[in-house]
């Protein structure tokens, strides 16, 4: 990894067979400038050259077919629009499938992914003194549905090589206080959930899988979502399964997914008795159509993202310049929702990435960086620690210990140093599109040289 070139040797090694034929033609431009044709217009399409792609045209997301608006349009012909109208409509439906494709008892829809995790976070009995270990490299989301309960959300730092929680940083965080561990499989590709778990057990915590992103991952022959507590999932129009908005909660204890039904739906139990504190999370039956149409093609959707990153994954490969996320052992597959790599500068002359990102576009090929800042560095903290509730529910002394150890560098350097493809669509793509964006990489690579130009 410390060799400035990708030499051409290099790269006839990892191409395909109808690759290097199309190489010897002289039709797509390679690594190492080898044909005639690249060289005549191998300058940077941001600096005058001609781009590698024109009109780069991705499949389209979220997806859209007929049984979909059929489903929508009969829904909206029914007048069942909220799921209390109906025992067997279509979220209850939705429900009932979803668990069968998560391989759980039990699934619950909600309003969103948020919705999903706040409502596993009551109806575990988590608030007010309680703390909850998470990462910093994450959506607001996951942070909210622990400060809506008022319990304090306690950011470890991150594997910088995974963007996944560093277990022996979660392990560190711990407090007497602490009940419940959320981890977050980033990008939707799985956390090192066999050293979460032992430390769980270890110290007797829950375990709220935040797989808003990573619908249908496995990790040691277990679906993502299925091996802590409770799994939450997001199906907002970005995901890899989607509606708009939407969540679900996934989960095999009957009397815990029970509590999640009677919180989410403003605390009142299926018997019809309000019981508890409770927002109104439910899904509607709109959501419920559009995903109940398009679970049939999840799957194989889902094996052609992660045929499609294996191989931009087998390109890179010895390539210094970007360095794909790192993957645990026992990952089977992931949801690939973001195709995420760390950025190496000293491999591209020193450019920023803001200048190889801008390179890339020009070239056809748009990436970018992904959370700017760790959530450890937001306002909200300032604001929380603030706030009478937890002046009184937190001492003084465990604030301003809050407060120091809010330093996460590892996460700070993933935020610089991250490049990603928003994967949902461009991962549905042929296995020529993937060849495209290796493509526009190497010849940012090729000029590296020029980048400081821009």
């Amino acid at each position: 990894m410390k060799k400035n070139n990708f030499s051409r040797r290099q790269f006839v090694g990892t191409v395909s067979v109808g690759s290097i034929a199309a190489i010897a033609s002289g039709s797509i431009p390679t690594f190492g400038n080898i044909s005639h044709k690249m060289n005549e217009t191998a300058n940077l399409a941001i600096l005058g050259g001609e781009p590698v792609i024109k009109s780069k045209v991705w499949p389209a997301w979220p997806y859209v077919d007929e049984k979909m608006i059929e489903e929508i349009t009969k829904t909206a012909r029914s007048g069942v629009w909220c799921r209390i109208q109906s025992a067997t409509g279509t979220v209850a439906t939705f429900e009932k499938e979803y668990a069968k494709l998560m391989g759980t008892k039990f699934a619950l829809g909600t309003g969103s992914g948020t919705q999903a995790l706040n409502t596993c976070v009551e109806a575990l009995g988590i608030g007010p003194g309680d703390e909850v270990i998470t990462s910093p490299y994450t959506d607001m989301g996951t942070i909210s549905s622990i400060i809506t309960s008022r319990a304090l959300p306690v950011m470890a730092d991150l594997d910088p090589e995974s963007f996944q929680l560093d277990p022996r940083e979660v392990e560190r965080r711990i407090t007497q206080n602490t009940k419940a561990i959320m981890p977050i499989h980033i990008m939707g590709q799985p956390c090192n959930m066999e050293r979460i778990m032992a430390i769980a057990k270890k110290h007797n915590l829950r375990v709220i899988e935040d797989a808003c992103q990573a619908h249908l991952g496995v990790y040691q022959g277990k679906v993502l979502g299925t091996i802590g507590d409770v799994g939450c999932f997001s199906f907002q129009t970005s995901k890899t399964i989607s509606c708009g908005e939407g969540g679900g909660i996934i989960g095999n204890n009957e009397e815990l997914m029970e509590k999640c039904y009677t919180v989410q739906n403003h605390g009142t139990s299926r018997k019809g008795r309000s019981e508890t504190i409770g927002a109104k999370y439910r899904m509607n039956e709109f959501e419920g159509a559009i995903l109940l149409a398009q679970l049939a093609g999840a799957k194989e959707r889902f094996a052609l993202r992660n045929k499609n990153a294996a191989y931009l994954t087998s390109k890179l490969k010895n390539f210094p310049g970007l360095t794909p996320q790192k993957l645990y052992e026992g990952t089977e597959s992931g949801s690939f929702y973001l195709y995420t790599m760390t950025y190496h500068k000293e491999h591209f002359n020193n450019a920023t990435r803001d200048q190889f990102l801008k390179a890339l576009s020009a070239e056809g090929i748009s990436m970018s960086g992904y959370i700017a800042n760790g959530l450890h560095k937001e306002p909200w903290v300032d604001h929380i620690v603030n706030l009478k509730v937890y002046q009184k529910m937190y001492s003084p002394a465990r604030l301003k210990q809050y407060l120091d150890e809010l330093a996460c560098p590892k996460c700070d350097q993933v935020c610089a140093d991250m490049v990603m493809l928003w994967a949902s669509g461009p991962l549905l793509g042929t296995q020529e599109d993937m060849d495209d964006i290796i493509k526009a990489i190497m010849k940012v690579y090729d000029n590296r040289d020029k980048l400081n130009k821009i």
